[in-house]
């Protein structure tokens, strides 16, 4: 494919991704209100994103090792039905338990979508010249990832659409891709190998291990303590379940996750450091809308323009990045810078407090966004570069799977951390007050508060959210301590193994 052909198929890449990733976060601020709306408790609070993150996150592998054995265009495709049926259902959804299951549809889809939009790409261009074009992905990522709040918040408060454009907008975007798609991706056949079978015993035990580890950590803390015969019987099982998963795929013809991958010391790195980084990315992006509304008192759709810093940031360095890795075919100066700004984001965001000068907020917000440009997509890029066409899909959506997993626990953790250090904050400072409660442990609404008490509340998110990020930075530093030990080979520039 020539570059204009490369751009046009990218086009439809890059709005199928957007598309995607808004879904899994334009919620974010709409949640308070869909949930009041549809008669929805607590519970039903937690699983409107825990399942979209559950189906995304356990179906990666499945797509990828798919990707592997099938036409690339027509799953990618199949991939964009699927999110298109969910969303229009999640729009029309009249009560929690529809709005749940088809969220999960949903995050079918948006598993699809992302791990093969990396896969296609790696078809599409030898390693060499990936990086310029991966630059695109990452900036599409960051934009859709911090930007969907905003989107959220300000459809949430526009009387004349509603929380339910949430799920309608992305369809416009997949269906658009779909079109462009069909019309300009041109991909080699790749005919499914005869005697081939899907390792579906594989799928299914991945699925399962991973899922009941999720729900898991949703819920201790909340449901129940961390140290319970709850959390025994469900971590017992999940690594049970890993345990027959490695068993199966020491076994299948076609592994769904070839274990062989693993001793590769380039994989096995890239894939460790992706888990890491996904903590970081995600703490970076679910944390801040609790800071910015709760800590500062600003509204939704404010809360998300604030974050504009670090989205320029994640742009501005995943685009440039990329491009200076094609040129020179050198990949792990870029990483290690990554992995500084990484730590060094957390650290200084692990200060801040409600009343921190805006712009000294933003400031650490920039250098997050730069370490999380220069490390995210380019992680893949070089587990990539370490395999030959007939591991891309499983090696990219491995990579993949590891970062939205690695997020996926890390959210967990660091929202029941978070809840801890309010509460401890809020009991404290009220105590000083004359007073010995917050409220029912609620998130507050700042303008029913009397203004000592507002400040009280305001102060502990702006604590905590910082203790969320002290708390991160030892794991920023963990990823660049691994990418230290990742050996530098120069990307190809062909496809299979010649140089």
């Amino acid at each position: 494919m020539t570059h204009p052909e490369i751009m046009r198929a990218l086009s439809g890449l890059l709005l199928g991704m957007f598309a995607a990733i808004l879904s899994s976060t334009i919620v974010t601020n709409a949640l308070p209100r869909i949930v009041g709306d549809l008669g929805g408790g607590q519970s039903a609070f937690t699983w409107v994103v825990t399942a979209t993150l559950l189906a995304m996150t356990a179906s990666m592998p499945l797509w990828g090792k798919l990707a592997d054995l099938f036409d690339k265009k027509l799953l990618i495709q199949l991939a964009l039905a699927i999110y298109v049926a969910g969303s229009l259902v999640a729009g029309l959804s009249q009560n929690p338990a529809t709005l749940i299951t088809v969220r999960v549809v949903q995050g079918l889809g948006v598993g699809g979508l992302i791990g093969l939009s990396q896969i296609i790409l790696a078809a599409m261009i030898p390693p060499r010249e990936r990086g310029r074009y991966a630059g695109y992905l990452g900036a599409t990522f960051a934009a859709a990832t911090v930007s969907g709040p905003l989107i959220g918040g300000v459809l949430t408060d526009t009387s004349w659409l509603g929380w339910r454009w949430c799920f309608y907008i992305g369809v416009p975007f997949a269906l658009a891709a779909l079109v462009v798609l069909h019309r300009t991706l041109r991909l080699p056949n790749a005919p499914r190998r005869a005697g081939v079978r899907i390792d579906w015993a594989g799928a299914a035990l991945v699925s399962a291990s991973v899922s009941l580890l999720l729900i898991w950590v949703t819920l201790a803390g909340d449901r129940y303590d961390w140290l319970s015969w709850q959390t025994f019987a469900m971590v017992g099982g999940s690594l049970l379940l890993a345990a027959l998963f490695v068993l199966v795929e020491a076994r299948a013809a076609e592994p769904i996750i070839p274990l062989r991958l693993f001793r590769d010391r380039t994989i096995a790195l890239s894939s460790a450091t992706a888990l890491l980084v996904g903590v970081a990315m995600l703490a970076g992006t679910v944390f801040f809308s609790q800071y910015f509304q709760l800590a500062r008192g600003e509204s939704a759709t404010m809360s998300g323009v604030m974050t504009i810093p670090m989205i320029v940031g994640m742009t501005v360095s995943s685009t440039l990045s990329g491009r200076l890795i094609t040129r020179t075919g050198r990949w792990k100066r870029w990483l290690l810078a990554g992995g500084v700004l990484l730590t060094a984001g957390c650290a200084l965001l692990g200060v801040m407090r409600a009343d921190t000068p805006y712009w000294q907020v933003a400031v650490g917000m920039a250098v997050l966004g730069l370490g999380i440009g220069m490390t995210s997509q380019n992680l893949v890029l070089v587990a990539q570069n370490a395999v030959g066409p007939r591991d891309l899909g499983a090696t990219s959506s491995m990579v993949a799977f590891f970062r939205t997993f690695g997020g996926a626990i890390g959210v967990a953790v660091l929202g029941a951390l978070l809840a801890n250090r309010v509460s401890a904050y809020s009991t404290s400072g009220l105590a000083e007050l004359g007073a010995s409660s917050a409220g029912d442990g609620g998130l507050p609404d700042l303008a029913t508060l009397p203004g000592p008490v507002r400040s009280v509340v305001e102060g502990a998110y702006g604590h905590g959210v910082a203790d969320i990020f002290l708390a991160v930075t030892p794991v920023a530093l963990g990823s660049l301590l691994l990418t230290l030990l990742i050996r530098e080979v120069a990307l190809r520039t062909q496809h299979g193994g010649a140089r």
